[in-house]
């Protein structure tokens, strides 16, 4: 079964193998993106999971574990653009440096959830993948609302803890559909 570690650069190997797949055939096109648009596009990836998770027929092919993916490199894009926008003018950057940032990213969201799981003693095992759907969904309704206040708050976290927590939720889910069958 190997360590919630080993697991989770598993599926971010995954990810970013077809992240750079992606960046081949459409270029950093996504580069053009506000973080709030990248927020939209992870709410419809978030609600078409909870959708064949309720219906339990997909009527255009892709499943569940795509849409998951999805909504970790598109969290990856947003945490990206938040700490680097700078580094994508004319939607072009170095694809070395651009694979660098992804991994910067990436490393930073394992070390909040290695925190956390220490912390929570991995309770996120014996939870079902529709609550971490629930639970993206959630996150992502919050996420917008301080968009929307143009990133004030009074006692929440920032876009970036947001984004952080729901692309460990879906490498929650990721783990418990490939390792967990």
């Amino acid at each position: 079964m190997g360590t919630t570690s080993e697991q989770y650069y598993q599926v971010i190997a995954e990810c970013r193998e077809l992240f750079e797949k992606k960046n081949t055939d459409y270029g950093q096109s996504w580069t053009i993106l506000r973080p709030s648009s990248l927020t939209d596009q992870i709410m419809i990836k978030a609600m078409r999971i909870r959708s064949l998770e309720e219906k339990k027929i997909s009527k255009v092919g892709e499943g569940i574990y795509g849409e998951f993916q999805g909504i970790i490199n598109y969290c990856l894009m947003a945490l990206m653009l938040l700490k680097n926008k700078e580094e994508y003018p004319d939607n072009q950057s170095d694809v070395g440096k651009l694979m660098e940032n992804y991994t910067q990213a990436a490393e930073s969201c394992f070390s909040i959830m290695e925190a956390k799981n220490h912390d929570y003693g991995e309770a996120w095992r014996k939870m079902r993948i529709s609550s971490f759907t629930d639970l993206i969904l959630m996150k992502l309704f919050r996420l917008k609302q301080i968009e929307d206040n143009e990133g004030r708050t009074l006692v929440s976290e920032g876009p970036e803890g947001s984004y952080t927590d729901i692309l460990n939720y879906a490498v929650f889910a990721l783990i418990k559909l490939k390792f967990e069958v």
